[in-house]
């Protein structure tokens, strides 16, 4: 029984030996269809001598292999298609008078069209190809990272600005200016190993050896972290970090520490999974504030948050008009609050106001009714705002400010306060021991 057919061994290149004759096989050859595996392999002239051997008969079954029939051209064999892809690994491409050579049945112009018509241009090679490069990238997808902040960071000149801001950092040479435990070599510039040292001082060596070791450990330690979270960059790590929430910063700020023992896409991972929780328990929350407003749909949920602006707004204006009032019977302390305000809406520092010298009592307290912030104040907070006239909304700033700068430091002083607060200096003095004496700071 003849059959016709073509097949190919896994390496199209491969040209396995006749089991005959054991010679390399040349197309066509014979294989048995019913022997094997391994397949049973006969080149034409031990077939027709009808070669058997063990359990093969000469009157078995076969197939005639062979590649001498058209793919994708009439005019160009399945052998000549490998020929022309082998050339064309072996040559490389766009060598196309070597490759012609190598094939010796193709001129050079025909070698260049075919292989551009159907192997380069071809649409069904380009979108299987898509495809594959498609539903790789789709088994490979991960959460979503916001910034890769390890890219190649800028390359700026020696000791400049920028230089000094990427801690001396040399991009060409991958290292540093200055290394961390820049003097760890100085413990061995005076040790030399020699023969008659005595046990203990040939210890003693090895151990100052082996702490060096472990420094230099530490030092490449350092500099893999760094290099790993993109720390070498720091303006651009930290232009990426301010979009995130306030909340979120103050727990990248926190978690900061974590990130020498998670990786950098780990520990990106883990803040963007905090943001988007926050993301989600704010708008948990403005849905909720919504459904005890008795709101059902997203149509009067904005024009219940045009009419909050509103009512908000004018909340402002009663307040600042209840603060003219309790000026206006000042006429020095009223252009002061009038000259503050114009400072405030140029965008500048408002001076410190200047006591009046005529002879008048201090103002009255501030009254809290109906200010922001109001009720997230215990009793002695509240005291303090009226003593002090300080809104309570920027006390709360104020407050969680000195707190955490207190967290940072392990203590605080005066002067630092005054620091982050830009107001008068005896309100905040008055802050300052307030916080002390209730235990939120402590000094340094």
């Amino acid at each position: 029984m003849d059959r016709f057919t073509s097949g190919f061994a896994d390496d199209p290149f491969d040209k396995p030996p006749c089991r005959g004759c054991s010679s390399y096989l040349t197309e066509p050859y014979v294989k048995c269809a019913e022997c094997g595996p391994p397949p049973f392999l006969l080149c034409l002239q031990c077939f027709t001598r009808g070669f058997e051997y063990k359990k093969h008969q000469s009157d078995h079954t076969y197939e005639i292999m062979t590649s001498d029939f058209p793919v994708l051209d009439p005019n160009w064999t399945a052998q000549e298609e490998m020929a022309l892809l082998e050339a064309v690994m072996d040559c490389g491409f766009g060598n196309w008078q070597d490759v012609a050579n190598q094939m010796c049945t193709k001129s050079k112009e025909e070698c260049e069209k075919h292989y551009m018509k159907h192997f380069i241009n071809n649409p069904l090679f380009a979108s299987t190809l898509l495809n594959l490069k498609q539903a790789e990238e789709a088994q490979h997808n991960e959460t979503a990272i916001p910034f890769h902040p390890a890219d190649d960071p800028p390359r700026p000149t020696f000791d400049s600005l920028l230089s000094r801001d990427m801690a001396g950092y040399m991009p060409a040479r991958a290292d540093f200016v200055e290394e961390f435990d820049n003097y760890a070599e100085w413990d061995l510039r005076d040790i030399d190993f020699v023969e008659d040292d005595s046990d203990i001082l040939h210890a003693l060596k090895i151990a100052v050896v082996d702490i060096y070791h472990s420094r230099l450990k530490e030092r490449q330690r350092r500099k893999k972290i760094i290099r790993d979270h993109g720390l070498i960059n720091l303006r651009k790590f930290q232009i990426l970090e301010r979009r995130y929430p306030k909340e979120v910063q103050d727990l990248y700020e926190t978690m900061r520490r974590f990130a020498r023992i998670l990786g950098p896409v780990e520990h990106d991972k883990f803040i963007e999974s905090h943001a988007l929780e926050f993301e989600l328990r704010r708008e948990i929350k403005r849905l909720q504030e919504y459904r005890a407003a008795g709101i059902t749909n997203f149509c009067s949920a904005r024009t219940y948050d045009h009419l909050k602006k509103t009512r908000d707004e004018e909340r402002l204006k009663r307040t600042m008009l209840s603060e003219v009032l309790q000026y206006i019977q000042d006429s020095s302390a009223c252009q002061q609050w009038l000259s503050r305000q114009a400072d405030i809406d140029s965008g500048l520092t408002p001076a410190a106001p200047i006591p009046s010298n005529s002879g008048r009592r201090s103002a009255p307290p501030l009254n809290l009714t109906g200010l922001p912030g109001t009720e997230k104040l215990n009793e002695k907070e509240k005291e303090l705002c009226q003593m002090v006239r300080l809104v309570p909304g920027a006390y709360l700033e104020y407050k969680a400010a000195l707190v955490n700068e207190c967290n940072k430091q392990g203590g605080l002083r005066l002067a630092q306060a005054r620091a982050l607060i830009k107001i008068d200096v005896n309100k905040t003095r008055k802050i300052y021991d307030f916080l002390i004496r209730e235990g939120y700071i402590t000094k340094a």
